[in-house]
Order: structure tokens, then C-alpha cells, then sequence
């Protein structure tokens, strides 16, 4: 049974996201249709790709994703389907794969030509739908879309690296529902240019001297519960995603608050790591 994916913007509001439902299923009843997510922030490429980069791979080979954000087509937003690591991706080529395509090569990717034969305003129904119900029957990418070698790139998406090697300057990509910020900073990209070194991550006026393996390393659990007072600190950690994460120690955004309101962070700010001169490895 073929599987589609939706990520989008749309919110749970809107008619938009039962449509592209009710589309799909009117093609193929029998298909099984997963909503990955419809709150990513409107527009918002690097969230959205932070988003399908961590999802998709955790679907069965064959899986088709619908990728549903600033999808108008124009001549320098065009519709793209590509065939990746046994997976099929359908969107706007304006730099959403880019993040998964940094880490894997593409198999075949086509720029889609059907627009003549659909008249749209609604490019994620009338189109997108179209293309992965296509595939999912077992059509072939060159039908839909002319071969093509290269994808449009996310603007500042990999971190700044000094000449000297002394420091990465990274951004926040994605803020979580817990109010935690996640940077473009991966940890292999992180070990490769520390090398053993002391570092110290800052954040606006926020500084930490250690990255966590996991959240409640921050917790001394030698110490008794009742006079434990660890919810609400900061830390930093490589998230189950392996990017560098500022964290609130069981923040919650609807009480005590999280990284991105108790810190003052938002998307787009600055994440610097200055390294230090030693050989010793403050990562736990």
C-alpha cells in the first residue's frame, strides 16, 4: 500500500489540508495518507526542511512526501520531484531539500511540466497531488518533468567557520515545541572543527562551558529531590537529530517558558562557538 506524506504551513484552521485529502484519496482510495506536520511557521524554508530532513527516513522505502510550503510557481519558483535515499519528494524548488540533499545525493531529480494541462491557484492540490499519486501507481519521475542536475540552496545554511579555525558561527533553525532553539550546527561538523579543544557557546548574553549528551545530564541525582532546583536551568545538547540544541531543563512554553522566551531567542539569531587552546573534551 503506497504511503504520502503532507508537510505544510497550512495550520489546522483552514479547509487546505482536508482538501489536499480528500484530493488525494479521490484518486486513490486506498492509499494511506501520514500528516507530518501543518504547523510549520508560513514561508519558513530552514524550519520545514528541519522538519522532513528528521521524518522522512523513518517511513517504509517508497514513501512519497508532499513538502507544502511557498509552492506558487514563478520562474524562479519552480515545482520539483526528486527520488532520494528510496524515498520520493514533491515541492517548490526554493531550498527545502537542500539540507537532506547536503547529506545525499539524489538519484533522479526532474523539474515538473505538467502545468499546461492543470489550471491551478492551488499548486499543492491540483499539482503535488497529481505528481505523488503518479508515482505512487509506479509512474516514472521523466513523465511528469524534465531531467535536471541541481537544486536551489537554503541561504546560510551551513555555519560560518573563522580562517583561523577558532570559531563557528551558527543560527537558529527551528524552535520545538518545548521552546527549545536548534542551530544549523551538526555535531560531526562541531568534532571536526574542535579537535579536542575547551569551547564556550554563547547566545545573546548566555554562555555555556559544556555540551550534554542528553537533557537531565544536567541533574545531580545524588542530590536529594526535594531540594533539587534543576527545572528552568539553561544547557546545550546534540539533539536525537544530532544538531546543537539550547535547552530549558523541562521548559514548557505554556508555564515556566523555554529556551526561546526565558533566553530571548528566535529563528535567525546568532549562535557562536569561540574554542579555547587545550586537549580537554568538555562534551558529556
Amino acid at each position: 500500500m503506497a504511503i504520502i506524506t503532507l508537510t505544510t504551513d497550512f495550520g489546522e484552521k483552514d479547509h487546505f489540508a482536508g482538501a489536499i485529502k480528500g484530493a488525494i484519496y479521490s484518486e486513490m482510495p486506498e492509499v494511506k495518507i501520514v500528516d507530518i506536520s501543518h504547523s510549520v511557521s508560513p514561508f519558513n524554508i530552514p524550519e520545514a526542511a528541519y522538519i522532513i530532513q528528521n521524518a522522512y527516513s523513518s517511513f517504509p522505502d517508497g514513501t512519497i512526501h508532499i513538502i507544502g510550503i511557498d509552492s506558487e510557481i514563478n520562474e524562479e519558483n519552480k515545482h520539483i520531484a526528486i527520488e532520494l535515499d528510496g524515498h520520493f519528494f514533491v515541492c517548490a524548488n526554493n531550498g527545502i531539500m537542500s539540507m537532506i540533499c547536503a547529506e545525499i545525493s539524489p538519484k533522479q531529480i526532474v523539474e515538473i511540466n505538467i502545468h499546461d494541462k492543470i489550471e491551478t491557484s492551488f499548486p499543492v492540490l491540483d499539482v503535488f497531488v497529481k505528481v505523488a499519486c503518479h508515482i505512487a501507481r509506479g509512474g516514472t519521475l521523466p513523465v511528469i518533468g524534465k531531467s535536471i542536475n541541481n537544486i536551489k540552496p537554503i541561504r546560510n545554511l551551513e555555519p560560518y567557520v573563522n580562517d583561523e579555525k577558532t570559531q563557528i558561527i551558527g543560527s537558529i533553525i527551528y524552535v520545538d515545541n518545548y521552546g527549545n532553539v536548534i542551530t544549523n550546527i551538526r555535531k560531526s561538523f562541531f568534532e571536526t572543527i574542535q579537535k579536542g579543544r575547551r569551547f564556550e557557546v554563547s547566545a545573546r548574553n548566555h554562555k555555556f562551558k559544556k555540551i550534554h549528551a542528553k537533557y537531565s545530564d544536567i541533574v545531580n541525582f545524588t542530590t536529594p529531590e526535594e531540594i533539587r532546583n534543576d527545572e528552568g536551568r539553561g544547557l546545550v545538547v546534540f539533539n536525537s537529530s544530532k544538531y546543537l540544541e539550547i535547552a530549558i531543563y523541562k521548559g514548557n512554553t505554556g508555564s515556566v517558558g523555554g529556551a526561546s522566551s526565558l533566553m530571548g531567542l528566535k529563528l535567525r539569531d546568532t549562535v557562536t562557538i569561540n574554542f579555547i587552546k587545550s586537549t580537554i573534551n568538555t562534551l558529556q
